[in-house]
């Protein structure tokens, strides 16, 4: 049976191990340190900047595949040059890695997006604030995620520290109506399979409940919203699953703000909510396997992320009081803020879908 090595020792590759263990298919997790949440499959520790350490833990793998994409592109092409297969490829998460990169290439596809331009400048910043009415959101071009590296701005200097460092992105700040999800997955084959558009809902820049499908988007929405990432899944050439996350803007736009090319937050619902699992469908996906079915299980799912911490004894009282909700704990030690877990309702009655999901996750609330 094939070996998938995974670089990073997150959520997101402990979450892959019981859909390898279905599929009868190997996997193992080059780890930044011992404690890591997926240690079940930690086979390797080391770093994923070093090249040496990389090659040693990739030489024994059929794919490399990622929880994360911070894996420098000098690392990622030597392990292509040694014709270890690397999926999504270097190519492809170098739109994933780099902001600026992402909204060149996106453009060139034709894709929908909110105004954006390349700062060098303070008075670069100063003339789009002039052209935005005198707001837009400003991103370091690498590195940023969960509300990091993002800063709303309404003066020309606000980004000066950044500056000094190299370009930024200058964006509109778009008001938007609700924040939506696409996910795609496609193998190196050339298939595409999508899930239903899904509905998040962030606090302080991390998403903290995923709506499936998204309840206010309607048909039209979710056609565009359908296009547009099958659109960039093949223009980017992504093998894996892909993450496109979206404005649905005031004024009927619908636009791309982010791309993920793994595994995302906005798809664990599937775990329990339709017939493939986004994990399940990277694994398929990276191996140019058939992809499967992503029917949804039930007509709603909600799934809520937990923060902190969930302890055993509250684990099981929350299983008490909601027994038709999944647990789905990371292994991770607690620390204010951090994603340690997440929980799912599905059903057909989303008041009540929602209901449930939500008296589950209070128990964890401190």
């Amino acid at each position: 049976m094939p070996v998938v090595g995974v670089i990073g020792g997150g959520q997101l590759a402990r979450m892959m191990i019981p859909a390898a263990v279905a599929l009868g298919v190997e996997i193992r997790v080059l780890a930044e340190v011992e404690d890591v949440s997926a240690r079940l499959a930690a086979t390797a520790v080391g770093d994923y900047r070093d090249l040496s350490t990389v090659l040693d833990f990739a030489r024994d793998c059929d794919v490399i595949t990622f929880d994360h994409e911070h894996v420098p592109q000098e690392v990622l092409r030597a392990l292509v040059a040694e014709g270890i297969a690397v999926r999504p490829g270097p190519d492809a998460l170098l739109f994933a890695q780099d902001k600026l990169l992402m909204r060149e290439r996106l453009a060139g596809l034709g894709v929908p997006m909110p105004d954006w331009a390349r700062i060098e400048s303070s008075a670069d910043l100063g003339a789009f604030l002039a052209d935005h009415g005198g707001r837009a959101v400003v991103k370091t071009p690498r590195g940023g995620y969960d509300g990091k590296g993002v800063r709303v701005v309404d003066v020309a200097g606000a980004a000066d520290d950044w500056l000094a460092e190299g370009p930024v992105l200058a964006e509109e700040l778009v008001v938007f109506r609700h924040e939506l999800a696409q996910l795609v997955a496609r193998r190196p084959s050339g298939e595409v399979r999508l899930w239903q558009l899904v509905e998040t809902v962030q606090r302080g820049g991390v998403c903290v409940e995923v709506i499936a499908p998204a309840p206010r988007a309607g048909d039209a929405v979710e056609r565009a919203a359908a296009e547009i990432a099958t659109t960039i899944a093949r223009g980017l050439d992504v093998t894996g699953v892909l993450a496109v996350e979206l404005f649905h803007a005031s004024d009927g736009r619908l636009l791309v703000n982010e791309l993920a090319m793994r595994p995302h937050n906005s798809g664990h619902f599937s775990i329990d909510g339709a017939t493939t699992s986004q994990f399940e469908q990277h694994l398929r996906a990276v191996l140019d396997w058939p992809l499967g079915d992503t029917t949804s299980l039930a007509e709603w799912s909600v799934m809520i992320n937990v923060f902190g911490a969930l302890p055993a004894d509250r684990i099981a009282a929350a299983l008490g009081h909601q027994p038709a909700v999944k647990v789905h704990a990371y292994g991770k030690g607690p620390r204010a803020g951090r994603k340690a877990g997440h929980v799912t309702a599905i059903g057909d009655d989303l008041d009540d879908v929602a209901y449930r999901a939500r008296a589950a996750a209070a128990h964890f609330e401190a």
